[in-house]
């Protein structure tokens, strides 16, 4: 029943360890993941020091860069709790197998004592001949076996029981030591955070002061972005209203009533509505359009970082990354655009279905109409601004039909 009890004991205290283990460990995990991010920003800053004007472009990076390693002390904090309570169950695990080790000992103790005067072969012989009677001496026959079998279970449950222990004992310690180095992690970035959030503040100071300037740079910026918006909706439109036209010539000289078109849609081909479909299964897993990079402009109304009352209406996302980055199509689909914008370089639209994904501020395009492209194919060299801190920035929109949609749910998290 002892060895019953052992056995369910140490098997909760396993379960609920692996599973605090298993917690801290997805948690260094995502911790690799948020450092790999901050030296991305990091990098970008440190090209961005280049420029000696204060813009927001340096204000962006050094808000997400805030936002970053927020995020990583976050983190800390979390496996600093979860570590705490492992050490909290080791010890109570250790504390349990003790008492229980110091039961079997003596138990183990009491066994040998009692055995003792028996621990000779003409002794037991005599035991078990002294019996009055032949079911007797055979009990007593089987009782010296199974004593002798349980003194050595006892002896190997003592003996698994103490190297078990001296696990745990090792494990809680390599467990203090790793509360020790997240404490000291935390310590370091934490102060970083300070002497961050400080710079940010004087940035912000500075720009206000620049506040003429920067409504005047903002307005340039979105007349440019407006051309470039009705530019993307018109070619959408006529590419549309075309799709249109060859379906309804297609029923015509097949004699089949044409298909029933509405404002917004036209009726996809068995392909293009596969590729739909596996699109939209795809939400929220489609792979970035850039390898590595972070959204420096969100979808829709955003306030502006420094102009008080002022927003933005993004129609799609902004993606910093690195210099001589590429774009990369996010899914498969064909080519159907690639144009010029004044003021904003080149873009690419890429067909999938119904669906369509845009490619904005490239100065060098490696893909033509018409081309099929794979997903994660590079499709054009997003442009640097060497004015502007090298900022090199992506420019990504989304529209199901005509109907522009938020491409961060799109994105793999």
């Amino acid at each position: 029943m002892r060895k019953i009890f052992l056995f369910i004991l140490l098997t909760v205290f396993s379960v609920v360890g692996n599973a605090q283990t298993k917690a801290i460990k997805d948690l260094k995990a995502q911790q690799k993941k948020t450092m790999e991010q901050l030296a991305l920003t990091s990098k970008l800053i440190d090209q961005n020091k280049k420029n000696t004007s204060t813009s927001l472009s340096k204000l962006t990076l050094l808000g997400k860069q805030i936002e970053i390693r927020q995020s990583l002390i976050d983190q800390i904090n979390n496996e600093i709790s979860l570590t705490s309570a492992e050490i909290e169950n080791l010890k109570l695990e250790i504390e349990k197998g003790e008492k229980e080790l110091q039961m079997l000992k003596e138990e183990y103790a009491n066994l040998v004592y009692h055995a003792y005067w028996r621990h000779n072969s003409m002794e037991k012989l005599m035991f078990i001949l002294s019996a009055n009677s032949f079911s007797q001496s055979y009990r007593r026959f089987r009782y010296l076996q199974e004593l002798s079998i349980y003194r050595k279970e006892q002896a190997q449950q003592i003996e698994q029981l103490t190297a078990q222990l001296n696990q745990k004992l090792g494990l809680l310690q390599t467990t203090k030591q790793e509360k020790e180095k997240a404490l000291n992690v935390k310590k370091i970035e934490s102060q970083q955070l300070t002497n961050e959030k400080n710079k940010q503040a004087v940035l912000v100071q500075n720009l206000k002061a620049q506040e003429k300037s920067l409504l005047k740079k903002l307005n340039a910026e979105q007349k440019k972005i407006n051309q470039l918006n009705d530019k993307i909706t018109k070619l959408i439109a006529e590419e549309e209203r075309k799709a249109q036209e060859r379906a309804r010539l297609a029923a015509q000289k097949s004699g089949k009533p044409a298909p029933v078109q509405s404002s917004t849609t036209y009726a996809l081909t068995k392909e293009e509505q596969l590729i739909a479909g596996n699109f939209e299964k795809n939400k929220g897993r489609l792979p970035w359009p850039v390898e590595k990079g972070f959204i420096s402009g969100k979808f829709g109304l955003q306030p502006h970082p420094v102009l008080a009352h002022v927003t933005t209406n993004n129609k799609g996302i902004y993606i910093q990354t690195e210099q001589n980055a590429v774009a990369r199509a996010v899914f498969e689909g064909e080519v159907t655009q690639r144009f010029a914008i004044p003021g904003n370089n080149y873009a690419v639209i890429i067909k999938h279905g119904n669906y369509r994904t845009v490619y904005t501020n490239l100065v060098n395009i490696y893909v033509k109409e018409g081309d099929h492209v794979s997903a994660k194919q590079a499709i054009g060299k997003i442009y640097t601004d060497t004015e502007d801190g090298n900022k090199t920035e992506l420019y990504f929109m989304i529209y199901k039909d005509k109907e522009l949609q938020n491409p961060e749910l799109f994105l793999s998290k």
